[in-house]
């Protein structure tokens, strides 16, 4: 009886041992069925990596058709940009956030690709026993030590390696220090992609160009120096060299070089401008400073009607259209506020206008480039005399201090 019993165990055994291998079988076909392909065996190998699509940036237009109220055709050209569409290229070399597709042999098992050690995603419903179309993560390592310029492809059978270099990105700025400058004065820009960078030049839309200094550069944060120049505003222009060909890219923030602006304060009184403040203290002050060593200290009253700014008697300034922004820096006080901006040339008269509000942040210094198209600043024929800054106070309020830098006219 003791015999007959292990014969039966071993038999039971051997009988759930085949439903498994059954079931795996059933549910590696239905695996298979899914991709619809049958992974290979073998190891994996990469033969070539190809790109994926193409930016186009060529400005096209595209006509919409509307109708008014009266039935009639309204055609509109709308502009169209950056259109990407499919291209195949044989490259050895990728873009971040790019797509590429990997050509090869036993890859449909594929359970990971990486870029230089970083994990990249990949569709499974998008791939073959020959192919992966992957995408470079953002994050990708493309500076020396982290980046070797290794794409691996890691199956259930072995790992394929190939030589595939992650390009820099462009030079691109994510914060400015300033948005002003004066001859030798210097800007810190951070970002992605400085490392690259071999020279930098300002220019502006009349082709008029200086160089800038780099003064130090890593890949995140680069400082500049800039010359004297006689350009009024304009853009910075990066010379950078991604992968052994150089290439250029302009900036869209605009920079203004004070020297060439119409100063009203800038770190001391300029051109017969004064303090025109209603309350105290008020005029330079040395506490705080956007650009240089000082700024122009007002004071506002708790739940108080004042305003604060500047004026110039003589020789004063006439209408000229040619100027086109009001900029100013402005370090608000505890609490946001709406202060208003006053001149004696609006069409309301001075201390009576409330269409020019600003909004000016709490204990930050804030930059506003104004178009003076878009305010009640300067009629035509009159005289600039009085540049103000109006807080209508509430209950409740506290007192106020604000600083304001690089007050000027800018054309």
């Amino acid at each position: 009886m003791k015999t007959k019993k292990i014969y039966i165990q071993k038999s039971h055994i051997a009988f759930a041992g085949l439903m498994l291998l059954m079931l795996s079988l059933m549910v590696s076909c239905r695996k298979y069925d899914s991709l619809g392909f049958t992974p290979g065996t073998g190891k994996p190998t990469i033969t070539s990596v190809h790109t994926w699509s193409k930016t186009d940036t060529t400005t096209t237009y595209d006509t919409t058709i509307s109708y008014d109220a009266s039935g009639n055709v309204i055609k509109t050209p709308v502009a169209r940009t950056n259109k990407v569409g499919p291209f195949d290229s044989l490259t050895t070399a990728g873009n971040l956030g790019n797509y590429y597709i990997i050509y090869g042999t036993n890859l449909g098992s594929a359970v990971s690709v990486t870029f230089n050690g970083y994990t990249a995603y990949f569709n499974r419903a998008l791939m073959t026993d020959q192919s992966i179309i992957v995408q470079v993560p953002s994050k990708t390592p493309y500076l020396p030590p982290l980046a070797n310029d290794s794409l691996v492809v890691t199956t259930l059978y072995g790992k394929a390696s190939y030589k595939f270099t992650i390009l820099a990105p462009p030079p691109t700025p994510s914060g400015y220090s300033n948005y002003d400058f004066y001859a030798g004065s210097q800007i810190t820009l951070s970002g992605v992609g400085f490392a690259s960078v071999t020279g930098v030049t300002f220019g502006d839309v009349n082709g008029n160009t200086a160089n800038v200094t780099i003064v130090n550069q890593n890949d995140s944060v680069m400082t500049l120096q800039f010359p004297s120049t006689s350009i009024i505003r304009g853009f910075l222009t990066f010379t950078y060299n991604p992968g052994g060909t150089s290439q250029t890219l302009t900036d869209k923030q605009e920079l203004v070089d004070i020297d060439n602006a119409y100063q009203i304060f800038t770190d001391d009184f300029q051109n017969g401008w004064s303090d025109g403040s209603w309350a105290s203290p008020s005029g330079k002050s040395t506490n705080a400073a956007k650009t240089g060593n000082a700024s122009f200290i007002a004071s506002f009253p708790a739940g108080g009607w004042k305003i604060e700014g500047f004026s110039n008697w003589f020789p004063s300034l006439p209408y000229d259209p040619s100027y086109t922004y009001l900029v100013f820096w402005v370090k608000g006080g505890t609490v946001s506020h709406t202060l208003n901006i006053e001149t004696n040339t609006s069409s309301a008269g001075y201390g009576q206008n409330s269409i020019n509000p600003i909004t000016v942040p709490p204990n930050v210094w804030t930059y506003f480039k104004i178009p003076l198209s878009s305010i009640d600043f300067w009629k035509p024929g009159t005289t600039l005399q009085q540049l103000g800054f109006f807080l209508k106070g509430q209950n409740g309020d506290v007192d106020e201090t604000y600083y304001f830098d690089d007050v000027m006219l800018v054309k």
